[in-house]
């Protein structure tokens, strides 16, 4: 059996939610009545009125009877836009507009960013790598990409000549990180000196300018790029032409573990 007091409640509470949904349609019903009462006033306060006829009487001191319109209203000239359009009007309005398009292009500055730090990341991996200063490492890296050399090789090169000192001189009379002979170097640059070469930058230039072309003259071959590097083309060439190999292993300690081709193009 149900008990009469819980009947009862349930009855309540569904006439609570009868009357509070009574209550919120009464509120939707009075706000769409009190916004379509604004619009149509609205619209009736600018909608153009029609001029009044024109009063007819006579001239004074004229010959027959003259009509004098009398001037409009000045509201009556200004013409207001109906507030209402159908919905195909408004939509044909929207496709027809006459603003440029503008293609999608890549935003230059975000491009600029992304390569700045990629450029960043690399020059402190290389520098954590080989245990030098950010700044060394940012020189060799920089050089090695404009000369057309992949950095790494760049790196690689430097480790074996010189051991990053950029003051190094060989008994042979090398200078400078890449290790350059100064009549090799004058092959490229004619009017650089001896102290010139010990600028890190002025050597690296050079030093991997002159690898890059050796590259390209042994026909990517880059194993007998580096023995010429290292040996000099005469020497390499003799040993050729007599059937000997001219490796001396200076070739096998630069790209141990290296997978790269040594150029960039």
């Amino acid at each position: 059996m149900h008990d009469p007091v819980d009947i009862a409640g349930r009855h309540d509470a569904v006439a609570r939610r009868r009357r509070m949904h009574r209550r919120h349609t009464q509120r939707r019903l009075s706000k769409v009545v009190i916004a379509s009462v604004t619009v149509f006033g609205l619209a009736s306060v600018l909608r153009p009125e029609a001029p009044a006829p024109a009063a007819v009487r006579p001239a004074t001191g004229a010959v027959g009877p003259v009509a004098n319109a009398q001037p409009a209203p000045l509201h009556a000239s200004l013409h207001a836009p109906s507030l209402w359009r159908p919905a195909g009007e408004v939509l044909k309005r929207g496709k027809s507009t006459n603003a440029p398009s503008l293609p999608l292009a890549p935003d230059l500055r975000e491009q600029e960013r992304r390569e700045s730090l990629s450029r960043w990341h690399h020059i402190y991996t290389f520098s954590t790598r080989y245990r030098i200063k950010p700044d060394l490492a940012r020189r060799i890296y920089d050089a090695a990409v404009t000369a057309g050399l992949e950095p790494e090789l760049g790196f690689r090169l430097v480790r074996v000549e010189s051991v990053f000192n950029p003051r190094a001189v060989s008994r042979a009379g090398a200078l400078g990180l890449t290790q350059l002979m100064y009549g090799t170097a004058r092959e490229f640059e004619p009017n650089v000196t001896r102290e010139q070469l010990l600028d890190p930058d002025i050597n690296l230039r050079i030093g991997f300018k002159y690898l890059r072309s050796l590259i390209r003259e042994y026909k990517g071959d880059l194993k007998l790029a580096l023995l010429v590097y290292n040996r000099g083309p005469t020497a390499v060439n003799a040993a050729i032409a007599m059937g000997m190999s001219p490796a001396n292993g200076y070739e096998s300690i630069v790209t141990r573990g290296y997978r790269g081709r040594g150029t960039l193009d």
